[in-house]
């Protein structure tokens, strides 16, 4: 099996910034695209930023040039640096992985449990 850990989360300022982490462990032959996703109260979640086991990145509008995605392949881990925080960032946000664990498997998508990241006005 395949477990995603995150870390990170937590209450900040208007203006603050976090780091999230992610961490993919078990049995894991490669991973493809890495990426974050989040969800708001009375909202379906949604893409944050991915990032592609090449370095190609992609973001959502909403926080282009604030967020910053980035992964550490040697540890199976993804990062998201996120600046200038707003309210409307907050939101319960999910680490997602697309896994190959070998023995013909092929590539699956797995999720972390989620971090709470609030921001205060």
């Amino acid at each position: 099996q395949v477990q995603l850990v995150e870390s990170g989360g937590g209450l900040v300022q208007a203006g603050g910034s976090l780091r999230l982490s992610c961490a993919a462990s078990g049995i894991i032959l490669s991973i493809n695209a890495m990426g974050w996703y989040r969800q708001a109260p009375g909202k379906e979640r949604e893409l944050v930023s991915v990032i592609t086991s090449g370095g190609s990145t992609n973001y959502a509008d909403s926080v282009k040039g604030r967020f910053t995605i980035s992964r550490d392949n040697a540890k199976n881990t993804v990062y998201l640096q996120m600046n200038s925080l707003k309210p409307e960032d907050t939101a319960v946000y999910y680490c997602n992985a697309n896994v190959n664990r070998g023995y013909g498997l092929g590539y699956n998508d797995y999720w972390g449990q989620g971090t709470q990241v609030t921001v205060s006005s």
